[in-house]
């Protein structure tokens, strides 16, 4: 398949073969025999250096059991470009990173008007990443390509507004397919409703990821379990 859609694409456009694909925007490709691991190793290197975190000490966790940030924080405040800047390239290493994914949505609340919390935040995850600078994804080669999903929620979990945040993670065989981690848009009533909210957007997740796989010819015959 992939031959003749380059050869459709060669008679098209001038195009020049370089081989399999090593490196894309950041993102490294290590083509295994097992499968294909994709990192962003060079990419946290060069964020480590630009914030100045290249000699800080690694830590094991991303954020402390039980910590709560509020936008009325009266710490003194930070550079709001500066704060802007660490964060953005955090969200960009979230592509290859699904460990780091609530920590970065959790900062990435208060770009607006941070505080030095904010910010010990923030440098905390760079931390973390400083300790886990090879891992990365593999995409194993495997004939199972049933779509599985895993879903759950915090409840009231901002402060600020008493909004929950909905987590799901999708795997095709042992492979994660798709990530997500993002505040509710309503305030629930209770840890039941939190999570019947949180299922309600894997579900519809699912549904689209069936559509799209099918579209790919890899169609799902039995239901997809949540």
């Amino acid at each position: 398949m992939f031959r003749e859609f380059k050869e459709a694409m060669t008679k098209e456009f001038e195009m020049t073969d370089i081989g399999l694909m090593a490196y894309y925007l950041g993102i490294e490709v290590n083509q295994r025999e097992d499968g294909s691991f994709i990192s962003q190793a060079g990419y946290v290197r060069e964020i480590l250096k630009k914030f100045k975190m290249d000699n800080s000490k690694s830590i094991n966790t991303l954020i402390k059991c039980g910590v709560k940030l509020s936008k009325h924080d009266e710490e003194e405040k930070v550079d709001p470009t500066f704060f802007k800047s660490l964060v953005g390239s955090l969200r960009y290493l979230t592509c290859t990173r699904p460990d780091i994914l609530y920590a970065v949505g959790l900062v990435s609340r208060y770009m607006e008007d941070p505080t030095t919390t904010h910010l010990k935040i923030a440098k905390r995850i760079l931390c973390y990443i400083k300790g886990t600078i090879d891992f990365g994804l593999l995409y194993s080669t495997s004939n199972h390509f049933k779509l599985e999903g895993y879903s759950d929620s915090d409840w009231g979990g901002d402060i600020d507004d008493r909004k929950s945040t909905t987590g799901f993670v999708f795997f095709m065989g042992d492979t994660t397919f798709a990530w997500m981690s993002k505040k509710q848009p309503i305030v629930t009533l209770s840890t039941c409703e939190a999570e019947y909210v949180a299922a309600t957007s894997s579900v519809c997740h699912a549904v689209w990821l069936r559509n799209l796989l099918n579209e790919l010819s890899l169609p799902q015959e039995e239901a997809t379990k949540i």
